[in-house]
């Protein structure tokens, strides 16, 4: 298996920002976790044995905090089971949906420094790979097959 994203590439960064930024987005998430967190040199939890699974824990309840400030939330959760259509090998440990005001929000709290040193040292220990697909919420009329 190739290296996991764990980042958003530039190019892809620099359409999400051009993209309005004043209606509610949905942010799916599929995480792949490492088996063992890898925290880096220097930081508290560096060496420690602990599972990809508590790190991201650690991140969930981080996050939350962030979350509610900038008033987005978690909307759906799931536990993948089987890749029924897909490439096999991406299998994912988990999946969830978050809802954010709008991408500004999201922007918002990436660039907050106390985000970036204090919450995504959790996620980057924790994932192994993952995707991130910025999703535009459909209007209830707008359903699938209507």
């Amino acid at each position: 298996m190739t290296e996991g994203f764990i980042d958003p590439d530039r190019a892809a960064w620099d359409v999400f920002k051009s993209l309005p930024r004043d209606r509610p987005i949905h942010m799916l998430n599929l995480i792949r976790l490492r088996e063992t967190a890898a925290y880096p040199e220097g930081h508290p939890d560096h060496g420690k044995p602990i599972s990809g699974r508590d790190a991201y824990r650690e991140y969930g309840r981080a996050i939350a905090l962030h979350l509610a400030r900038l008033g987005g939330r978690q909307v759906w959760a799931g536990d993948p089971q089987v890749m029924v259509t897909g490439p096999h090998d991406e299998a994912w440990d988990l999946a969830f949906i978050v809802e954010y005001p709008g991408s500004q929000a999201f922007i918002d709290m990436v660039r907050d420094p106390d985000y970036r040193a204090n919450v995504v040292p959790h996620r980057s220990a924790a994932v192994a790979d993952s995707r991130l697909l910025r999703l535009a919420p459909l209007n209830p009329d707008d359903k699938l097959g209507h």
